[in-house]
């Protein structure tokens, strides 16, 4: 099967993105307030080990471990210049004042290197974009919760960058935009993933720009670039790029500015308790502690 990602090419344009993120990264630093804002469900329950899943430089991991400082709190990122990135920060590769270091780790968030039932609280924010089998990565976020753990994400929807989308149609038969999952499916994803109680919240948002250029220089800033396996593998050229520029002209709001949305999905669930299933390539599996499996002995 044809993967529809380029998983190389998703690690290597976050790496290069690692010195110009934190500069373009305005709406993923107000998305992350709103997951952040949501730990207030945990109430005054301080959880033993946190996991910031695409973590980028680094603010999430560092305001958890501000908020719980005795928890361990670890900061996963496929991109290890982005893991760097954030070493500086204060409290990130030492213990200060008696607070714990994050732990940076790079890894893949479709294979977490984490013990099963180990994880209290798993904050991921606008990362699952890049999975491509979004209901296995959701289920390895279950395997490694302790159970009655807290899953807190977020992801881009399926509207996002609709126009650009539709303005590269006009000029490349080559996909330039990758797909999203609707709300729907990610819902699906966490049910049969095995999830209890989740809440799921969807929320449009639109950003202006003088022109094509500037948006495609803010999407190389976040490290979001064409990453489908795909794509073209030439440049696009400068007449193909001037056909989707005049593709988009025509959606100028009254301010002269070109719109994009951003389609934000976020979800907060639990995980459940021992033995309740996960349905896996249409088999639901369970799986139980040792010491709750009952014995019978011969008489």
């Amino acid at each position: 099967m044809t993967p529809m990602f380029d998983a190389r090419q998703i690690r290597r344009a976050f790496g290069r993105a690692a010195h110009s993120y934190a500069g373009a990264a305005d709406l993923q630093r107000e998305v992350e307030a709103w997951l952040l804002e949501s730990l207030m469900y945990l109430d005054d329950s301080v959880p033993a080990t946190v996991v910031d899943l695409g973590s980028g430089p680094g603010r999430a991991a560092a305001a958890m471990q501000a908020r719980w400082p005795k928890a361990r709190v670890l900061a996963l990122d496929l991109a290890l210049p982005m893991l760097r990135q954030a070493q500086p920060r204060r409290g990130w590769l030492r213990a200060l004042g008696g607070r714990r270091a994050v732990l940076p780790i790079c890894a893949d968030a479709a294979a977490l290197p984490l013990a099963d039932a180990s994880v209290d609280v798993l904050f991921s924010n606008l990362c699952l974009q890049w999975v491509e089998d979004l209901p296995a990565a959701l289920a390895g976020f279950r395997r490694v919760l302790r159970p009655g753990g807290l899953l807190l994400c977020s992801s881009f929807g399926h509207d996002t960058l609709h126009e650009l989308r539709a303005a590269f149609a006009e000029a490349d038969r080559a996909p330039h935009v990758s797909p999203f999952a609707t709300i729907a499916q990610f819902g699906d994803a966490l049910m049969q993933a095995g999830f209890r109680d989740p809440v799921l919240e969807r929320e449009p948002m639109r950003r202006g720009y003088p022109d094509l250029a500037a948006l495609m220089r803010e999407l190389r800033a976040l490290g979001a670039t064409n990453a489908l396996a795909g794509r073209r593998r030439s440049l696009t050229g400068r007449a193909r790029f001037a056909r989707a520029a005049a593709a988009y002209e025509p959606l100028r709001d009254a301010d002269g500015r070109l719109p994009a949305t951003w389609e934000v999905i976020t979800a907060m669930a639990w995980a459940p308790a021992p033995g309740a299933p996960i349905r896996e390539r249409g088999t639901e599996i369970a799986s139980f502690p040792a010491d709750r499996i009952p014995l019978r002995k011969r008489r």
